[in-house]
C-alpha cells in the first residue's frame, strides 16, 4: 500500500512516501514560484528518489499553505493535525508539539491518542518565526546553516532590546559595526526567537514529552537555547523538516485501510 503526504509551506515543499508502515523516501525542495508549481517540482522528485509515480499512490493527502494547489491529492488536513499524528508516531510519549516554519510558529497540545487539546499559532510577526533568522543571517552575510556553528563560538548572549524584527535588523548591524563577536549576537537572536515562541507555548501550557518540529529544528543552537527558555529537554527526531508531510502520509494511510475494511 502506496501513501504519500506533501506539505507545500511558504519556503519549502516535502514529501514523505510509505509503502505500509516503512518510509520509502523523503524529499525537501524549495518552494519558488507559486506553490503548483513546487507541489510539480516535488512529485517530479518523489519519482527520482523512490520510482513512485503518481499513478502508484493510492492515497496522497495535502498540507500546509500550498495544500490546494497539490495535483493528484485525493485528500487534505491542517498542520496540526499532521504534525500532531507525526509526533505521536514517532514517540508515544509527546504531548507536546512546538514547530516553527518559515512563515509562522505554532504550538498544540495532545492527549495519548493524537488528539488535539489546544492549539495556538503565530503567522503576523516575523520575529516569531524562521524568517527571523533568514533576514538576520543575511545581515551576518552568512548562510542560515552556519548560525548553529557561530552559536557553539559565542561566549555569552548579546540581549536585543526591539521585539520588530526590522528594527531587530538594524540593531544586529549596530552590534556588528560596534566589533561584537558574531557568535554572541547569534547566541542572542536564538535567544530572542526561542523567548517569543516559549511565550506562545507557555499560553497554552505544556505538558512532557515535547517535540521540536520544523526545518528551525535542525538547528542544534536553536534547541539549546528553547531548552534554556523552557527549562527542559526536547525531543528533535530526524525527521523533525518533514513531520507535517509524515503525518499527512501517515493520515492518507489510514484512509485506505479504513476504505479497505469497510
Amino acid at each position: 500500500m502506496i501513501t504519500a503526504g506533501f506539505d507545500i509551506g511558504s519556503t519549502t515543499a516535502k514529501a514523505v512516501v510509505l509503502d505500509s508502515d516503512s518510509i520509502l523516501g523523503k524529499v525537501i525542495v524549495p518552494v519558488e514560484g507559486s506553490p503548483k508549481d513546487a507541489a510539480e517540482v516535488l512529485l517530479e522528485a518523489v519519482a527520482k528518489q523512490t520510482g513512485i509515480d503518481h499513478n502508484m499512490i493510492e492515497a496522497l493527502c495535502g498540507t500546509g499553505y500550498g495544500q490546494k494547489n497539490i495535483p493528484y491529492a485525493t485528500m487534505m488536513e491542517s498542520e496540526i493535525v499532521c504534525h500532531a499524528k507525526a509526533a505521536l508516531h514517532l514517540d508515544k510519549d509527546v504531548r507536546t508539539i512546538i514547530d516553527i516554519g518559515g512563515q509562522d510558529a505554532k504550538v498544540c497540545r495532545i492527549d495519548a491518542f493524537g488528539n488535539v487539546q489546544r492549539f495556538v499559532y503565530n503567522d503576523k510577526c516575523a520575529s516569531g518565526t524562521g524568517r527571523f533568522l533568514e533576514i538576520t543571517a543575511d545581515v551576518l552575510e552568512v548562510p542560515i546553516e552556519q548560525l548553529a556553528q557561530l552559536d557553539t563560538q559565542g561566549t555569552k548572549e548579546i540581549a536585543l532590546s526591539n521585539q520588530c524584527v526590522v528594527f531587530a535588523e538594524s540593531e544586529v548591524i549596530s552590534l556588528i559595526n560596534s566589533g561584537e563577536h558574531m557568535g554572541n549576537i547569534v547566541k542572542g537572536l536564538h535567544r530572542a526567537l526561542a523567548s517569543r515562541v516559549a511565550s506562545l507555548a507557555l499560553g497554552i501550557g505544556i505538558e512532557q514529552r515535547i517535540a521540536f518540529t520544523g526545518g528551525v529544528a535542525r538547528n542544534a543552537g536553536m534547541v539549546k537555547a528553547l531548552e534554556g527558555v523552557l527549562k527542559t529537554t526536547l525531543v528533535v527526531h530526524e525527521y523533525c523538516q518533514v513531520m507535517g508531510a509524515l503525518g499527512a502520509a501517515l493520515l492518507a494511510r489510514e484512509k485506505v485501510m479504513n476504505r479497505v475494511a469497510s
